[in-house]
């Protein structure tokens, strides 16, 4: 029996290790690099079975079933990723594709989008997912009274109607090209409608996994729905909060869960030594914040916002918090793989004559303010606080850290305190990411920065097809906001996960958001 036949038996499991070393010395291999050969073969074919549990750093008691109020990872994967589904999705590859919409296409101009439907997907209830289903599942982020972080994205749609039961017809004030990655959104869940509206409380939905518990800020499960449109491999999936990350890391170790997110960077490299864990590294669009909110003094100045920026020594932090993990940020949030990226004009790099000049040029000698911190924002971040606290001493402002409690943190400290510590996933496209937080209409616009010049290009770069115009006016938007805005974006950061050896995964993980691309239950197996 020749290797390749070998292999392709070890993959459907149906070749024991033993039996496979013993050929393959037999054909001139050594016996450590047919273990090897082993190994990859047999987790590189997808396999049913077995229970799925996660630990994720994200999640809260005051967490719901509905998807406008998702704010994170833990959210993403339970309520999105594993339960639900959207029109279209991000590929591993950065494309959209269908989801629970078969194909899209639009009128010339970009204003309308016709969505066909799959035939045969279902709700775990056994209803049939029908054109008014997705009606309402998207309106109920249109409606006056919404506070969905989506309704920003859905601001140009004016109408969404039925073509009868498979087709979807969204028509807009204002072309835009992208419309296809905009309803892929995590928020844009489809939901059963009930009285013509969207029913969330259920959780019923058409994703690969039918729930069976719930506990906000703990722990949800779920069980494989037979009539998913895809397939998928896990029996069961259980997702636990745990934000503490050594708890995280030892729930790992010690065999209580089988995937942890954000690992420890300090003890990253002992665990991957133990031999029984995989770390997963993917770069990715995400990126760790400093918002300063520009309604509230003294950040409402505009140097005052350049100083601060000029006054953290954003390599330092990369170095000691990520530990090589990631790259600066220099107050943009498009990552360097997403279309339309580019460097600012200007880089905010660390430069004590400049925060002088800046003072200066605000009226003030010296500057004192209060930045709220807490590991929930991300791992390390207490540690990112002290070290911005130091660097900025050095330049002439007193920045005083205060430690807030961890579990509430997202309720009542983001977008609550005039300067904190956060992090976004990043976005597959400029105009998503710009939509969904720099807009001075969006929801979770975080430094409540209003720009006229930036929100009239966004209108006009999303409309625009010739792409070198769109290039220029999404470079002119970056600027914009490296220069004005109230972000300040102190570094990207690669997705650093970890995963028993019994977890096996196709070759290439998404990075548009983390846990790759909030899909891992439906994309993941047991080796």
């Amino acid at each position: 029996m020749d290797i390749k036949s070998m292999t392709k038996l070890a993959a459907k499991g149906k070749m024991s290790r033993r039996d496979f070393v013993q050929l393959a010395i037999g054909a001139g291999i050594s016996a450590t690099a047919a273990q090897t050969m082993f190994a990859k073969a047999a987790r590189a074919e997808p396999k049913k079975g077995g229970k799925f549990r996660m630990a994720l750093g994200s999640g809260s008691t005051t967490d719901t079933l509905d998807p406008a109020t998702f704010p994170d990872t833990f959210n993403g994967v339970f309520g999105w990723g594993s339960t639900r589904s959207s029109l279209t999705e991000v590929s591993p590859k950065g494309e959209v594709v269908s989801d629970v919409a078969e194909s899209f296409e639009a009128s010339g101009d970009a204003k309308t989008w016709v969505f066909t439907l799959r035939n045969g997907v279902e709700f775990h209830s056994g209803k049939s997912l029908e054109a008014e289903d997705v009606v309402a599942s998207l309106n109920h982020h249109r409606s006056d009274a919404s506070k969905s972080a989506a309704k920003s994205l859905l601001t140009t749609v004016k109408d969404i109607k039925a073509d009868g039961k498979n087709k979807v017809v969204v028509t807009l004030s204002d072309g835009n090209a992208d419309f296809p990655f905009v309803v892929s959104d995590y928020h844009l869940a489809m939901m059963p409608a009930k009285d013509g509206a969207a029913d969330w409380k259920s959780g019923d939905g058409t994703g690969p996994y039918a729930m069976t518990g719930f506990n906000p800020g703990v722990k949800a499960t779920g069980k494989r729905f037979a009539n998913y449109h895809r397939e998928t491999y896990f029996d069961e999936i259980e997702v636990q909060s745990i934000s503490d990350v050594v708890a995280r890391s030892n729930a790992l170790t010690s065999g209580e869960v089988d995937y942890i997110d954000r690992v420890d960077l300090k003890t990253v490299d002992h665990m991957a030594g133990g031999g029984n864990i995989d770390i997963s590294e993917v770069s990715g669009f995400a990126h760790y914040v400093a918002p300063m909110n520009c309604t509230m003094a003294p950040f409402d100045n505009v140097d005052v916002r350049l100083a601060v920026k000029y006054a953290i020594d954003r390599e330092e932090i990369v170095k000691k918090v990520l530990r090589g993990h990631g790259s600066v940020g220099n107050d943009n949030p498009i990552a360097s793989g997403v279309p339309f990226a580019k460097d600012p004009a200007t880089k905010h790099s660390y430069d004590p004559e400049k925060v002088k000049f800046h003072l200066k040029k605000a009226g003030l000698s010296s500057l004192k303010v209060d930045l709220s911190a807490s590991d929930a924002a991300f791992a390390g971040a207490l540690d990112a606080a002290q070290l911005m606290k130091e660097s900025a001493a050095k330049a002439g402002v007193e920045i005083n850290v205060i430690r807030e409690a961890e579990d509430a943190y997202w309720d009542s400290v983001w977008m609550k305190k005039a300067w904190c510590l956060s992090y976004w996933s990043g976005r597959p496209t400029p105009d998503l990411m710009f939509t969904t937080a720099y807009a001075d209409s969006a929801a979770w616009n975080d430094t409540f920065w209003k720009n006229a010049k930036f929100n009239e290009l966004l209108v006009a770069a999303r409309a625009e097809l010739d792409q070198a115009k769109r290039t220029a006016m999404y470079g002119e938007m970056q600027d914009i906001v490296a220069e004005d805005g109230g972000v300040m974006v102190l570094m990207f950061y690669n997705y650093m996960n970890a995963c028993a050896k019994t977890v096996a995964h196709a070759d290439l993980v998404a990075p548009n958001w983390d846990v790759d691309g909030m899909k891992i239950t439906q994309r993941w197996w047991f080796a």
